[in-house]
């Protein structure tokens, strides 16, 4: 009986080994066929994972739950017609695509740069929200505004204005994103581009953002 009993806690110890062995070559998997997404960020290298620190914790900066609104309000789960919303996979295989030369995608992080020095999604390119979010109805009141939302969509949207009107035939498809499910940022200018004409097919909305990204451990880069 003594025996038995030795043989069965030696096989129960050989499988919580074995076990915790197979738990720690899973450590920091995204999906359990995806480990990693190589980037590129400001020419750098940079490898996008999932933490396998037990002790990792949400940065305070997105545990605050009590935002007031406005403009802090909850965003709809859909952000303007025919505009996808998409979550952290979707965000990785638009990444992946960058990442293997496709020059029709973008993921633009939305927000200000004071937010970007704390931790951006790699491979993403910072377009602050006020750079877009001007006065799209008729013409522009304020000529700066103007240019800068031009040269925004022409340089790096790749639009093309003719005669007064946009052609958006061969502009990018856009990831826009922002601090989270209560950040109006990426949403607002969604909203912008989509009044200009930019087809909503070509918009695609990460929600979460930031917020989300982080609570997951997936990797971040300051600016």
């Amino acid at each position: 009986m003594n025996y038995a009993r030795a043989l069965m806690a030696l096989l129960l110890a050989g499988g919580l080994a074995i076990s915790g062995l197979a738990a720690a070559e899973h450590g920091g998997k995204i999906t359990p066929t995806l480990h990693s997404v190589d980037v590129v960020h400001n020419g750098k290298d940079v490898t996008i994972s999932r933490t396998s620190d037990k002790s990792a914790m949400i940065p305070k900066a997105y545990a605050k739950t009590a935002r007031v609104c406005t403009p802090f309000c909850i965003q709809p789960m859909q952000v303007a017609s025919g505009v996808e919303t998409v979550g952290e996979l979707e965000v990785l295989g638009y990444l992946k695509r960058i990442s293997n030369g496709d020059r029709k995608v973008m993921v633009v992080d939305s927000r200000s740069p004071e937010w970007i020095r704390r931790g951006t999604i790699p491979g993403s390119v910072n377009i602050p929200w006020n750079k877009i979010n001007v006065d799209v109805q008729g013409t522009f009141d304020i000529e700066t505004e103007a240019e800068t939302l031009n040269h925004i969509l022409t340089r790096q949207f790749n639009a093309k204005l003719s005669n007064g009107k946009w052609d958006f035939r061969n502009a990018k498809t856009l990831v826009l994103f922002c601090n989270g499910s209560w950040c109006p940022q990426s949403s607002v200018n969604i909203k912008t581009l989509t009044k200009l004409g930019y087809p909503s097919y070509k918009l695609k909305w990460y929600r979460g953002g930031m917020q989300s990204w982080v609570s997951l451990g997936l990797t971040t880069v300051s600016n």
